[in-house]
């Protein structure tokens, strides 16, 4: 049964609304201040003066999206976490529940589909109810929005205490514009935009902005699938959420609930068998908490950190920091990245097995990326987020540095000394300079002086030395047995610290520089200034003429070298890492993202040569200790190198496939790095000394061993004959303190490594005799 409509209240009708712009201004400013404020306040001059504001009103409103939640998505689709200043998921009126709309009109505006926006009737029945000493509002829906849309355009703006609410700090004023900006909206949209505006930006309580977001958080469901008792419910919150909250007065709830119910049946919204069997439903909510940010994401927290602060970063997301997080947390945006899920499960994995007991909070980091674009695949560590009873929690990401190139924070570790893994390089620009990597050269060398005639063609000079007659220790090997000459392919297959140097003898020093910064390894700590201790760079280069860097003594991060070593995989052609490839709005508009930007860095002959090394160093030298290992024999052509620093605290495996690079560390994450790594326990056994490959090469193969396949793992091209089978010719010393040298030249060596290295005791030469950061034979 239609209700009749009144001619002259109804503002849906020509003379309505004619009415409501020449006689709400009237009727409004008299019934509305006595509905407002006391009888006292309603003479004669208050009613004229609010007829005169109501004229000056305006009459427009700009209805801009509410606040939206934000999506950072896996590569296929699945979801890493939701970002939010308000929990708020918008839905179109065809996803939302038929009880649900039937529901919410039926308690807050009966009336909805007569009225213009202002329901005069409903004022003058609110009057009379208010007079008899039962207040009773006379808000329609559109008029809800109206307010709703004012203060969620306050609050975006930053002026939340601005917020006007119904009973609290709401005047005659307020209400008059609110009911002006009412017609006029009414006269912009349907009713079915307009309940589906309220639906999406009203209050529901507990962080639920939108019925989207309330039916998810009170009945873990969606809102096109909510049932009659729980539209019901969720349509009696919108008058007081806090009152009629299930979860803490579920009684009062269920009044309320039931009231609802009444009403529909009254208004004959539903049958009397629906009510009944609504009304014996109990009040039993299903809770799916909203979690905002990064932290409480299930599969990628420290990843996910690092995408935020990739876009917080980002000008093109706003012109200042502020704006940029309105954007992000506000602006509803679809945030794809390259994060596999499963190639992050099995880093995780990893590194929870690697060091999930670990006492004594020794870090364990695992990333990987796609060499020929740079993607990034997984970036996992054995930390929580939050604390917890036996967790090891930190919201450092290990993987990266502390900032970006332009100084901007990263939440980042900095990195770590990167140890024997810097060999590669040294070894890259002997192969430069066309010399063959079969070639020997003498490493029973263990002077190098001050006055050492190093071939260095940049401007920076070359510092540093190691000679016990004068400051600093002799350079060292972990093993007596290495003191002699071999080729520079044995060298590094079997991590020879005095091979490398023997080897960088013969250089151009400043090419090896050029190496490192081709393939865009830098520092992942800034050079602060000595007396101010400000940013001077924010990613400094790690300096290959500081000769303590031939040997990996400047912290890089895991992230950077996992790059480094994918170069070597993609023919010699370094891509930067990224990890967003696309970033849509709630319009579907395109914002900035990532995408893959690759340079020419060594030549495709010299990558194939250091490829062709490092499958050496994984099956028959320093990397074969590593249990289990990935065999070419059994398994598939893969490449590494390990790597520890000189008081073992800091340990690695880098290496790649042709299809995946990954870099896995393990060591000191906490304050200045400055722990050894000796006489500890990690998973309850107890190391003496950690190597690169006993913790981090398990983790590295294991890993490697699941996903690698995946990602393509066909055999590195061969490099061209002068670089591997040029003849052994043997390369002598260039002596500045003369020390003993064999009489007799040895042939090149094929000694298996040690099945059980031991602690350095050498100290570097970066200068003043500080550590080097490597400890070679690891």
């Amino acid at each position: 049964m239609v209700t009749r409509r009144n001619p002259i209240f109804d503002t849906a009708t020509t003379l309505g609304k004619i009415f409501a712009f020449l006689g709400v201004s009237a009727i409004c400013g008299v019934l509305v201040a006595g509905l407002l404020v006391p009888a006292a306040a309603v003479s004669g001059s208050s009613a004229s003066s609010s007829i005169d504001f109501f004229d000056t009103l305006p009459a427009e409103l700009q209805v801009d999206p509410p606040s939206q939640s934000t999506k950072i998505l896996a590569a296929d689709g699945s979801v890493i976490a939701n970002l939010f200043a308000e929990n708020r998921t918008r839905v179109p009126l065809e996803q939302i529940s038929p009880y649900m709309k039937d529901a919410v009109i039926a308690i807050e505006d009966s009336r909805f589909y007569e009225h213009g926006g202002v329901d005069t009737t409903g004022i003058l029945r609110a009057l009379v109810a208010t007079a008899r000493g039962n207040k009773q509002g006379a808000s329609t829906i559109t008029q809800q929005y109206v307010n709703n849309v004012l203060n969620a355009s306050l609050e975006a703006e930053g002026r939340g205490e601005d917020i006007k609410l119904n009973g609290v700090n709401k005047g005659v004023g307020d209400k008059l514009r609110e009911m002006k900006l009412a017609i006029a909206l009414e006269k912009k949209f349907t009713k079915e935009q307009i309940l589906e505006g309220y639906l999406n930006i009203v209050f529901f309580n507990r962080d639920a902005y939108g019925i989207e977001a309330a039916s998810k958080f009170f009945f873990s469901t969606t809102a096109k699938d909510l049932t009659l008792p729980q539209a019901a419910l969720l349509a009696g919150l919108v008058n007081s959420p806090s009152a009629f909250d299930p979860i803490s007065n579920p009684e009062n709830a269920k009044v309320r609930r039931d009231l609802v119910l009444n009403v529909m049946l009254s208004q004959k919204k539903i049958t009397k068998a629906q009510h009944t069997a609504a009304v014996a439903t109990p009040v039993q909510p299903k809770i799916t908490p909203a979690r905002q940010g990064c932290a409480y994401s299930p599969t990628a927290p420290y990843f996910c950190d690092y995408v935020l602060h990739l876009l917080l970063n980002n000008p093109a997301y706003g012109a200042d920091p502020e704006e940029r997080e309105k954007k992000i947390f506000r602006g509803g945006l679809t945030i794809k990245t390259t994060l596999d899920p499963k190639a992050q499960k099995a880093a995780q994995d990893q590194v929870n097995a690697a060091a999930g007991s670990n006492p004594d909070k020794w870090g364990a980091a695992l990333v990987s990326v796609e060499p020929k674009t740079g993607k990034i695949t997984n970036m996992a560590q054995n930390t929580s987020w939050f604390p917890g009873k036996g967790k090891f929690d930190s919201q450092i990401n290990f993987s990266v540095d502390q900032y970006d190139d332009k100084g901007n924070d990263l939440n980042g570790l900095g990195g770590a000394q990167p140890g024997s893994t810097m060999k590669p390089f040294t070894f890259a620009q002997w192969l430069e300079e066309g010399k063959s990597m079969n070639t020997i050269v003498n490493a029973s060398q263990r002077r190098y002086g001050q006055d050492f005639p190093w071939r260095n063609t940049c401007p920076t000079p070359t510092v540093g030395w190691y000679d016990s007659t004068n400051g600093t220790d002799d350079l060292q090997n972990a093993e007596e047995g290495y003191y002699r000459p071999m080729t520079v392919l044995d060298g590094l297959k079997n991590s020879i610290n005095t091979a490398t140097f023997a080897s960088a003898a013969q250089v151009d020093l400043c090419g090896i520089q050029k190496v490192v910064d081709a393939v865009g390894l830098h520092g992942g700590l800034p050079a602060r200034d000595k007396d101010t201790n400000a940013v001077v760079d924010a990613n400094p280069k790690i300096t290959m003429t500081t000769l303590g860097n031939l040997l990996g003594s400047t912290q890089t991060a895991p992230l950077t070298m996992a790059s480094a070593f994918a170069t070597f995989a993609n023919d010699g052609k370094y891509c930067a890492p990224i990890a967003v490839t696309s970033v849509t709005d709630q319009t579907g508009a395109q914002l900035p993202a990532q995408s893959t930007q690759c340079r020419d860095a060594i030549k495709p002959d010299v990558a194939r040569g250091v490829n062709y090394a490092l499958q050496k160093v994984l099956n028959e030298g320093s990397g074969s200790l590593i249990q289990p290992r990935i065999s070419t024999d059994t398994s598939f052509p893969i490449a590494a190198k390990t790597g520890t620093s000189n008081n073992n605290g800091s340990t690695w495996v880098v290496g790649h496939t042709m299809g995946l690079a990954t870099a896995a560390w393990f060591g000191d994450a906490l304050g200045a790095q400055d722990r050894a790594g000796q006489n500890v326990t990690v998973n309850g056994k107890f190391y003496t000394g950690i190597d690169g490959y006993m913790i981090a090469g398990p983790m590295f193969s294991q890993f490697m061993s699941q996903i690698a396949p995946g990602y393509g793992t066909e055999p590195f091209p061969e490099p061209p004959s002068n670089l591997l089978y040029g003849a052994p010719q043997y390369q002598p010393p260039v002596q500045n303190n003369p020390q003993p040298a064999p009489n007799n030249p040895q042939p090149p060596s094929t000694q298996e490594p040690p099945s059980k290295p031991q602690p350095s005791t050498g100290t570097g030469g970066a200068g003043n005799g500080n550590n080097s950061g490597n400890k070679g034979n690891d």
